[in-house]
């Protein structure tokens, strides 16, 4: 089975997510890859055992400007033709939907999401998520259109389309399941985070904290069982295949 699991983020920061902390314990080696800093995407090769791609303060309508997210299209329809198991976040699951044709953008009528927000399961993404949904961690105010050839799997109030799965194993997600409370806080104290609280959809900080604190178990215990079907028990079925 291959071992390398490509890490595509935005921006330097601690890498402490609970992706790459699970690929980690799973015994993966992360290879860390940040194109927008000058890193270079190779080649795909054998060895790639799947990519992770996360959210950053990039657009798709930037693509055309910006050679590193060129790169990243390329790295990512790379992986898809490979047949790797893909996982996009925000606007990681943006330049996916893009990829596959679909509609990028920001939300007619300016809502936000930033906070924690019931996510729920459509009737096609049965089994996605338990039934009654999960509060999920949110920073955005672009939205993706679900693709043609994709399976809508679950909505929120603001925004109807949250995720999606092309194939059996390309998945966008447009919340941030990977963020740990320590690093939604850092957000919180960021500039970018300061300035959103003013935004219409966003929560305030204190209901942010009193659903981060009430939902984070739930939405960790999901989200790791997910990493482990998609990145470790589909890779291992695909080698035994061989």
């Amino acid at each position: 089975m291959s071992r390398r699991i490509v890490l595509v983020t935005h921006n330097r920061t601690r890498q402490d997510d609970r992706a790459s902390d699970q690929l980690a314990r799973l015994g993966f080696t992360l290879d860390w890859k940040t194109p927008s800093e000058g890193d270079v995407l190779d080649e795909f090769t054998d060895d790639v055992a799947g990519t992770v791609v996360y959210g950053g303060k990039y657009c798709v309508s930037d693509i055309p400007s910006l050679p590193f997210m060129q790169q990243e299209i390329r790295w990512i329809e790379a992986c898809m033709k490979a047949g790797v198991p893909v996982l996009g976040a925000c606007q990681g699951a943006q330049m996916i939907a893009h990829i596959l044709g679909a509609g990028v953008g920001p939300k007619v009528g300016g809502l936000y999401e930033f906070g924690y927000y019931h996510i729920t399961p459509t009737p096609q993404g049965e089994g996605f998520m338990p039934a009654q949904g999960l509060h999920l961690t949110q920073a955005h105010f672009h939205e993706f259109q679900i693709p043609e050839t994709a399976v809508h799997l679950a909505r929120s109030e603001y925004f109807d389309n949250q995720a999606f799965r092309y194939g059996h194993n390309v998945y966008g997600f447009q919340f941030h399941a990977e963020v740990t409370r320590q690093q939604f806080t850092r957000w919180q104290d960021g500039s970018w985070g300061q300035e959103m609280f003013d935004k219409p959809g966003v929560q305030t900080r204190e209901l942010q904290n009193q659903l981060g604190d009430q939902h984070d178990a739930a939405m960790d215990h999901w989200f790791r069982d997910f990493i482990s079907d998609l990145f470790f028990e589909k890779n291992s079925t695909a080698s035994e295949a061989v």
